[in-house]
């Protein structure tokens, strides 16, 4: 199963990708935030694209060699590995098929190897570790392609935004993420005012409106004797 990567879709990647996981997980009312141990391979190489979700057995990676050949170029494979992480699902001959046929990344909840070629290749890799442990090909063990799975407590299915880069990643819902970009972009616009306004000699605690910390004390107080 391919995804369809419209012109229109392609241009709100490109945005989210300038903007980053961390804001978009923000504006996005802070959902779809991965397992902070999925890390990139290389910060240099961040990652955004249309989700095409694959399931793998237990050290097994035979699907994900028919992934990279049933996704469509500039998808991103977004793998579970139903938490059999101590293998190394994806290396440099797998990368170097992947690039050839122009698919934008992984990102996987186990393990990878070959990491330092595939970050010379320049293919966004974002896993949970590093392990040389190898896997089999058996064809008598399920597996899916382009269709939905969970990691951590994040579903995903395909077409879902998906964005990488060395703060972690985040997927958004694809009915989402027109308007979760149009709110990253406003909230990028107000970071860049406040800056501003930094720079000038203002400081955090106005901007936010944040309380003293006497505030703070009779607050704790007040709660305190509510409680007693």
């Amino acid at each position: 199963m391919s995804i369809d990567n419209s012109a229109g879709h392609a241009g709100r990647t490109a945005r989210a990708g300038i903007l980053g996981a961390a804001t978009l997980h923000e504006a996005a009312g802070r959902i779809g935030s991965l397992p902070s141990g999925i890390q990139a391979m290389s910060p240099t190489l961040p990652v955004a694209g249309r989700a095409f979700p694959v399931a793998v057995p237990p050290g097994d990676n035979l699907w994900l060699h028919h992934a990279i050949v049933a996704a469509a170029p500039g998808d991103v494979l977004v793998v579970s590995t139903g938490g059999a992480r101590e293998f190394g699902y994806f290396g440099e001959v797998m990368a170097v098929a992947a690039v050839a046929r122009g698919l934008g990344g992984l990102v996987i909840d186990g393990g990878v190897r070959d990491a330092q070629q595939m970050i010379t290749l320049g293919f966004p890799v974002f896993a949970d570790r590093r392990c040389i442990r190898g896997t089999i090909k058996d064809p008598r063990k399920a597996g899916s392609l382009g269709v939905p799975i969970t990691i951590g407590d994040v579903q995903i299915e395909p077409g879902d935004l998906v964005v990488g880069d060395a703060d972690g990643v985040v997927v958004i819902p694809d009915a989402q993420a027109d308007d979760v970009v149009a709110l990253g972009e406003k909230r990028e616009a107000a970071e860049a005012e406040y800056f501003a306004r930094l720079r000038a000699g203002e400081t955090t605690l106005g901007i936010y409106h944040l309380p003293t910390p006497a505030q703070v004390l009779a607050t704790q107080a007040a709660t305190l004797t509510k409680i007693d």
